[in-house]
């Protein structure tokens, strides 16, 4: 019968003085200057505090211990508020979700305002409680536009910027997903990638094909030698990926047989008299391969 999960934070939620927390760590000068803290503090002026303060209990008598939500209670108390909610862990560990997972992606940011939006909340509202033009608000409402549902689907919780979308309205929808699939397959998903990615794009797979691609600073035999080279290199890496898995296994299988060969004392007096060379090959085999599997997660 395995063990049923022990839930780690008290259930009720609850209302504590300001005076009363006690930070785990302070907060420079530097931070209460980015446009992350900014944004942060201006929600709270319009809506209050919405994820309430992690705490733990004090031992003793004392202030509780602040886990997570410096920068919010910070912000609380530069707005010269005093109490504050809070969520009471068990256990003295800052482990909170935003530790463990990316913050919103682009494209839930962009449903999630869409979905204020047509419940009524008006735009500028919506730029004030994130500290941002109304310009901003409108261009990530409409972030999908000309964008393939399929890609949208497939980068829906990927860390894309939204300066790369601008990259993929330029391409038709195959060539929108084939960018989408080496995004993911590099993990790679900067603007500068989709980018390079654009540029290599054939005529016939963009919007506009009669456009001419400005700012890459080569001529139309250089492009076209690079729009070859990228072709070649994607070409290959689909095939190196498909091909890695039966690969690793096979390098697996044989590194573990060769740990096993150099195990046995006989094997290894043999070699190390005939062939020096090869036991120090068939060791190296096997611990660089020891390492990788100890590298991957369980």
């Amino acid at each position: 019968m395995p063990n049923s999960v022990k839930i780690g934070f008290e259930h009720q939620v609850y209302i504590l003085p300001l005076c009363d927390l006690l930070p785990s760590k302070t907060l420079s000068l530097a931070i209460r200057e980015t446009a992350k803290y900014k944004r942060i503090a201006q929600s709270i002026a319009q809506l209050g505090l919405v994820e309430p303060l992690v705490v733990t209990r004090p031992s003793k008598s004392g202030p509780y211990l602040l886990l997570d939500g410096h920068v919010r209670f910070n912000v609380l108390k530069d707005q010269s508020l005093k109490d504050a909610r809070c969520i009471i862990a068990h256990e003295d560990e800052a482990f909170t979700f935003n530790k463990r997972i990316c913050g919103v992606a682009a494209i839930q940011e962009h449903r999630m305002i869409a979905r204020a939006i047509d419940s009524g909340v008006s735009e500028e509202r919506l730029a004030r409680t994130l500290g941002v033009v109304v310009k901003t608000i409108k261009a990530r409402r409409n972030l999908l536009a000309g964008i393939s549902p399929d890609v949208a689907e497939i980068l829906k919780d990927k860390p894309i910027g939204h300066h790369a979308f601008e990259s993929l309205r330029k391409m038709k929808s195959m060539r929108q997903l084939e960018v989408a699939e080496l995004m993911i397959s590099a993990n790679n998903f900067t603007n500068n990638y989709v980018k390079a990615l654009l540029a290599t794009t054939k005529p016939a797979d963009l919007i506009k094909p009669d456009d001419p691609k400005k700012g890459t600073g080569l001529s139309p035999e250089q492009m076209s030698r690079l729009e070859r080279e990228m072709a070649s290199v994607s070409s290959d890496y689909k095939e190196l990926e498909a091909s890695y898995g039966d690969d690793m296994l096979l390098l697996v299988i044989a590194s573990g047989y060769l740990e096993r060969l150099v195990s046995r004392p006989e094997i290894a007096r043999f070699l190390t008299n005939q062939y020096p060379d090869f036991l120090e090959n068939f060791r190296a085999i096997a611990a660089a391969t020891s390492l990788d599997q100890a590298g991957m997660p369980a």
